[in-house]
């Protein structure tokens, strides 16, 4: 995708572990990371039901715990400093948001990925597929 700084992609992502992705998708560089949420979980046609989401904080949104809500698993994401209304999130769930970064990290130690070689979204797509294809097939070794 071409934004103003460039070819520059986002990769939204709902994975279980730091090896395996449930849903991802594509979005700009420039756009801002809850309304691609709100697309990537409404996209989402297989959520797990009464399974806990924890989120990064871009996602703390009303709305975005509504939808999360509405299908049928918890938000576990605190609320920001500059909320008014805050409320009860588990911590220690919230800790394990650190292996969707590690996940994100390997990804981004594939040159291909990082470097943004291909210029078609649908070319550059294959490479996260295949990466995460690797991951899972590590994970089984």
């Amino acid at each position: 995708m071409r934004s103003h700084g460039g070819w520059n992609t986002k990769i939204h992502m709902v994975s279980a572990s730091d090896r395996h992705a449930m849903i991802f998708f594509l979005s700009g560089g420039q756009t801002h990371d809850a309304p691609e949420g709100h697309v990537l979980l409404e996209s989402w046609d297989k959520p797990v039901a009464n399974a806990p989401l924890a989120m990064d904080r871009a996602y703390e949104s009303d709305e975005t715990g509504g939808l999360v809500e509405t299908l049928g698993m918890t938000p576990v994401v605190p609320a920001k400093a500059n909320r008014k209304l805050k409320w009860d999130y588990d911590k220690d769930l919230y800790k394990l948001r650190n292996e969707v970064e590690r996940l994100f990290r390997r990804l981004k130690g594939r040159r291909c990925i990082y470097t943004r070689f291909e210029k078609l979204d649908a070319m550059f797509l294959g490479f996260p597929n295949f990466a995460l294809v690797v991951e899972m097939l590590y994970d089984l070794a």
